[in-house]
């Protein structure tokens, strides 16, 4: 059975994508890698939000970053669905339809990808967390590390939360005539949806709080 063949194209694509998330993060062209889950998102006592946080659970996403969990579920959707074309040729003569085997494989990836994250999150160096509330990250420092933040163009950052893990958040000025290049050192004073802002630490005359 040839990789390349129209039915396995699915499988095929994947791992091209799969290559390019590795490229991506070797030259580090995007930072999206270290991606944060909110599990506060449905508010305390909701019964969705525990229903969400269970599926989450269930499929490994927050327990490694979201480029590994990414690279890992494609791996995984190709190697089922190469091998099902593969059984499906043995034992009929000829492969399924793509589309077919795609949803299949697509289906099953899901909890092998899941069933692989969970261990692999205990042994894989950590700098992202889920335990704490987004909102717990406003008083903190935080680094800016790729972009220019200008009102209504944040750029990304680096905030530490209270154990010592990093987040990625984005960023804007608190002042509207300020703007944060990178390097910069900043306090996160509010956040407004996915959106901390912030003041240069430098013209603050308060103690900024204890990182």
């Amino acid at each position: 059975m040839t990789f390349l063949a129209p039915h396995n194209m699915p499988f095929a694509a994947a791992l091209v994508i799969m290559a390019i998330l590795a490229v991506v993060q070797l030259i580090g062209i995007a930072d999206f890698g270290d991606a944060d889950v909110d599990m506060d998102a449905g508010g305390d006592g909701i019964p969705e939000a525990g229903m969400l946080d269970g599926l989450l659970t269930l499929l490994g996403i927050g327990r490694v970053p979201l480029t590994i969990w990414l690279a890992l579920f494609l791996f995984l959707f190709a190697a089922i669905g190469i091998s099902i074309q593969e059984l499906a040729q043995g034992m009929t003569g000829t492969p399924l339809y793509s589309w077919l085997a795609a949803l299949i494989a697509g289906g099953a990836a899901l909890p092998v990808t899941g069933t692989f994250a969970r261990p692999l999150g205990r042994i894989l160096p950590q700098d992202h967390t889920t335990a704490v509330s987004t909102d717990s990250l406003v008083g903190r420092r935080a680094t800016i590390s790729i972009g220019v933040a200008r009102i209504a163009s944040p750029a990304r950052a680096r905030v530490k939360d209270a154990h010592g893990q990093t987040h990625r958040v984005m960023v804007e000025p608190h002042e509207a005539a300020s703007e944060f290049h990178e390097g910069d050192e900043v306090l996160l004073v509010r956040r407004e949806g996915n959106t901390f802002y912030a003041t240069a630490l430098a013209e603050r005359r308060l103690s900024p709080t204890v990182n």
